[in-house]
Formats: structure tokens, sequence, C-alpha cells
């Protein structure tokens, strides 16, 4: 029997984000849980099999701040997004290429193979077998996150 997806720690995840966008980040754990009603954007993860195995969710502020930090884009255009609680399609895509990085904190080799399968951008309905997922209290890592010249916002990823 193959070993469940690991569950990646703060730790972990700082380390991912820190290389992958060449900036510190500070990394407090106890954040809240991210919800998409609010205003997030959700990475779903599937095996080979294309059953839900994990969900990254950042909040709009975190997944501006970080787009904005991975494209070397101002810092004041993060603000304004995170502010309008839209991201523009640069910082959507560049926060969709880090929901697909962190696929990587997802893979172990006894673990099925985790891929990022979708992303939902803010504002768009989750499908009602994912849902329920987002605040359940399973395996999670809830964090919040502050990103050196960007600013902070929240972080959420469950393993189901």
């Amino acid at each position: 029997m193959s070993a469940q997806t690991p569950l990646p720690n703060a730790k972990q995840v700082r380390e991912l984000y820190e290389g992958l966008i060449g900036r510190d980040i500070t990394v407090l754990t106890g954040g809240a849980m991210v919800d998409p009603a609010a205003g997030a954007l959700v990475g779903v993860y599937v095996d080979r099999l294309f059953q839900l195995v994990a969900l990254t969710l950042l909040d709009v502020p975190l997944a501006a701040r970080l787009g904005a930090a991975l494209g070397l884009v101002p810092s004041r255009l993060s603000d304004e997004a995170a502010e309008l609680g839209a991201l523009s399609t640069t910082l959507a895509e560049n926060a969709g290429e880090i929901l697909n990085v962190t696929a990587a904190l997802l893979n172990d080799e006894n673990a099925p193979h985790a891929r990022l399968d979708r992303v939902y951008q803010p504002g768009e309905p989750l499908p009602n077998d994912i849902a329920p997922w987002v605040l359940s209290y399973v395996r999670r890592t809830d964090l919040t996150m502050d990103v050196a010249g960007y600013g902070k916002g929240s972080f959420s990823l469950l393993v189901v």
C-alpha cells in the first residue's frame, strides 16, 4: 500500500516560495483558513487516477503579492489588486505558476504522484465535489505570509 500524500510544513512552503520568487518571506503558523467566498485563487491537485489529493488556496492579497514578486511587478500593482479583490491576467498567471510548482511539496517517493489539475480564479465557483473540502478539518497547513517588499496574505494547503 502506498503512503499518503505528505502535508508540507511551514518551513517547506517558505523555502520553496522564497527560492521561486527570490525574496524573503516571513511565515506565521496558525493563520486563518482561506475562504474562497472572500476571494481566493484555488489550485486543485489530483493523482494519476484524477482523484483529488490536495487543494492550495491563496487569498487575493497573497496571490497578487506572490504573482507580482515572481514577475518583478511593482508592489503598488499588487496592493491595487488586493484592494480590488481581483487579479490582473499577469498576476493570475504568475500566481498560477506558483501553484503549479507547489505540487513539488506534495510528492514523495512512496505516495501517489500529485499534479496541478486546475486553477480557479477568485470569484469563480468551485465544483460541488471540491467546495466542501475547503473549510473542512482535514490535514492542513494555514499560514500568514509576508512577502518582503510586497506585503501580507493568507495561505491554506489541504491534503484530503
